[in-house]
């Protein structure tokens, strides 16, 4: 029997608050340049680095990445963090997943403000055991300016993504201001939004 070649599964972390084109754009960017099988997307549970509490509570931050996933046969939600609970540490998340997911390959995806930081993580060269880093490189850097201070990174793969101009942020702003959300988010992410009334306030 011809031997399959192990799975190949990205790992997006995020608030998701709320989830937006920009964010399946550029899951999608990496899983196509690094041929990833599956990505799954993280809703953080209360990230250590954000003293922000979120702005949608954590069941809707869920019910909207779970509708946003469906944009993407690769892509599936994972609740390791949410069903924890408390804090969520990276390391934590990505050690859980290494034991879910044995004989895979793990690629954790990090923008370049979190490379740059990655040597104040907890434990960054325990974290590169378990999995491989993918830097979403928007302005083509290639990390010269922001290499951090980590013995012996490892694996790193630089990908450069689409030039999104969408945050988290701006979805927020605009539904304050009650503007139409269908360049920035998908039918359904809308529609939760408005359902429920959310960044309102």
């Amino acid at each position: 029997a011809s031997t399959e070649p192990p799975l190949r599964i990205g790992l997006f972390g995020g608030t998701f608050d709320p989830p937006h084109r920009g964010h399946i754009e550029v899951a999608a960017d990496v899983a196509d340049a690094l041929d990833l099988d599956q990505v799954l997307w993280i809703p953080a549970g209360q990230p250590p680095h954000k003293s922000l509490v979120s702005a949608a509570p954590l069941a809707l931050r869920l019910e909207m990445t779970c509708a946003v996933v469906k944009a993407d046969s690769r892509f599936e939600v994972s609740k390791i963090e949410v069903e924890r609970g408390g804090v969520s540490y990276t390391l934590d998340t990505v050690r859980a997943l290494r034991e879910n997911y044995p004989g895979t390959i793990l690629f954790l995806i990090i923008g370049t403000d979190q490379f740059r930081e990655f040597g104040t993580w907890r434990n960054p060269e325990k974290l590169l055991e378990f999995t491989e880093l993918v830097v979403m490189d928007r302005g083509g850097q290639r990390g010269q300016d922001y290499v951090p201070e980590v013995e012996d990174i490892g694996q790193v793969h630089f990908v450069s993504v689409g030039q999104v101009d969408i945050s988290s942020t701006d979805v927020r702003l605009a539904a304050h201001n009650r503007q139409d959300l269908s360049a920035l988010v998908p039918t359904k992410i809308a529609e939760i939004i408005l359902r429920e009334g959310l960044y309102a306030d």
